[in-house]
C-alpha cells in the first residue's frame, strides 16, 4: 500500500511533464516527458568472490544517470525529463496515468506482460535486461526496442574474436542455470557459422566453492581437471550466466588452455575496465552518483533513458507519438560512448553496437572484428541479420 501511494505522488509529481500545451501553466514553452522503470524485487545474488560488488538495486542506477544527462542537454532544447520508478505490478498505474515510454529491467516473462499491457494504451517498451533471442524471433513485439544485447550477439561477438585468433576448437562446458543452456545453443549457432568446430561438450553438475568441503579444504583442482579431460581444444569455453562455477576452470584445467564465454575473457555490452572513447567520463559519473561500477545492466538502462532523450530532442513539444515515431526512425541515432553511432534494427527493435571482449582487468578486443563486413554495417554481422529473423513487427 504505502509502496502505492509513493508510485501515486510520483506520478503525480511527473505527468503535468506529459501535456503538450506549454501556455496552460507556468515555466511555458518547457515540454516535459515521463520516463518509466520497472524492476523487479529480485534478492541481489551473492558474488562468487568478495571482490564483486552486491547489486540491490538492478539497473535502477542506470535509468537515473540517463535522466541527469538528458537533462543536461534537454535545458537548452526546453525539454525537462522525469523518472517514474516501479514494478511490474505498478504497469497499469504508469500507463493510466498517461506515461507512454518505460525502461524494463525484467526478465523474458514479465516483460512480454509489460509490453503487451503497453500495447494496448500506445506505448514503447525498452528492454534492459532480457538476453533472450526468442523476444527478437517469434515472441518479438512491434512496441519493444532492445537496448540489452541478445545472446546471439554476445556470442557472434566472441566467436569472430576467437576464429581471429584462429582458436577454432572448442570445448563446451554448459551449467544448470536458466539461461546456460540458452547461452550455450548461441554458441553452437555462432561455431557452424563462422566455421569453428565444438570438439566437446559436458554438463557443469559439479558442487563446488564455498558450499562443498573435503576435511574443511575445497578441492576443486581434481574436480575440474578430472572434468576437463577430453579431446584436444584451443579454448575452453564456459556457458554459467550466474556465475556459478565458471570462474573455477581458469588456471585447474586438464589442458593449459584460455577460458572464455561467461568467466574470464567474456562478451558485454559494458565493462567497468573500458575507458576509451569518452567511456571514463561514464564510469566516473555513474560512479559519484551510485557509488559502484557500472554494469551491463545499469549501461542498457542509461541508453534506453537516452535514447527516449535523444528521440525527444528531435521533435517539437511534448507529443509522445512524435517521439516514438523518431525513436523507431531508421534515420535515428545514438552516441553511447562506443565510438560509433548506435541504432535500432528494423526487424527486431534489437540496438545495434559493438560488443566489447574483456579480460578481468583490460579491454582486449572490440567486435565487429576487423574484415567482418555486412552490406548495410559491420554491426550486423552481430545476431540475427534481417533474413535471419523470425520476427514479424
Amino acid at each position: 500500500m504505502l509502496r502505492a501511494l509513493l508510485l501515486a505522488l510520483a506520478l503525480y509529481c511527473a505527468l503535468p511533464a506529459l501535456a503538450t500545451d506549454p501556455a496552460a501553466r507556468p515555466g511555458a514553452g518547457i515540454a516535459r516527458l515521463a520516463i518509466g522503470f520497472l524492476g523487479t524485487d529480485d534478492p541481489p545474488a551473492t558474488p562468487l568472490s568478495f571482490l564483486d560488488p552486491v547489486i540491490r538495486d538492478g539497473a535502477l542506477m542506470g535509468a537515473r544517470l540517463g535522466i541527469q544527462d538528458g537533462n543536461v542537454t534537454g535545458r537548452f532544447l526546453k525539454k525537462e525529463f522525469t523518472l517514474v520508478e516501479g514494478r511490474e505490478g505498478d504497469v497499469d498505474a504508469l500507463l493510466g496515468q498517461g506515461v507512454r515510454f518505460i525502461v524494463a529491467d525484467l526478465p523474458s516473462d514479465a516483460l512480454l506482460r509489460v509490453a503487451d499491457k503497453a500495447a494496448a494504451k500506445g506505448a514503447l517498451v525498452l528492454n534492459a535486461r532480457a538476453r533472450d533471442d526468442g523476444l527478437r524471433n517469434a515472441q518479438c513485439r512491434a512496441n519493444l526496442l532492445h537496448t540489452i544485447p541478445s545472446r546471439r550477439m554476445l556470442a557472434d561477438a566472441l566467436g569472430q574474436y576467437l576464429v581471429t585468433r584462429r582458436w577454432t576448437s572448442w570445448f563446451l562446458v554448459t551449467g544448470a542455470g536458466p539461461g546456460d543452456k540458452p547461452f550455450a545453443d548461441a554458441v553452437r549457432r555462432t561455431a557452424k557459422r563462422l566455421g569453428a568446430k565444438i570438439v566437446e561438450e559436458k554438463d557443469w553438475t559439479f558442487d563446488v566453492g564455498h558450499s562443498r568441503t573435503d576435511d574443511g579444504f575445497s578441492n576443486e583442482r581434481d574436480v575440474v581437471s578430472t572434468f576437463t579431460r577430453g579431446a584436444d581444444h584451443d579454448v575452453l569455453i564456459v556457458a554459467d550466466e550466474d556465475g556459478a562455477f565458471g570462474d573455477f576452470l581458469s588456471y585447474r584445467a586438464a589442458r593449459p588452455r584460455p577460458v572464455a564465454g561467461t568467466a574470464e575473457l567474456t562478451p558485454t555490452a559494458w565493462s567497468r575496465v573500458f575507458e576509451q572513447w569518452g567511456g571514463t567520463q561514464l564510469q566516473n559519473r555513474f560512479q559519484v552518483l551510485a557509488g559502484r561500477v557500472m554494469t551491463e545492466r545499469d549501461y542498457a538502462a542509461w541508453t534506453a533513458v537516452r535514447a527516449v532523450t535523444e528521440a525527444a530532442g528531435k521533435v517539437k513539444g511534448g507529443d509522445t507519438v512524435a517521439v516514438a515515431a523518431a525513436l523507431k526512425d531508421p534515420g535515428f541515432t545514438l552516441a553511447a560512448f562506443k565510438g560509433q553511432a548506435l541504432s535500432f534494427r528494423p526487424w527486431d527493435g534489437q540496438l545495434r553496437q559493438p560488443i566489447l571482449i574483456t579480460s578481468p582487468r583490460l579491454l582486449v578486443s572490440v567486435s565487429p572484428q576487423e574484415g567482418y563486413l555486412h552490406q548495410r554495417t559491420p554491426l550486423d554481422s552481430l545476431g540475427d541479420d534481417e533474413g535471419e529473423s523470425l520476427c514479424r513487427r
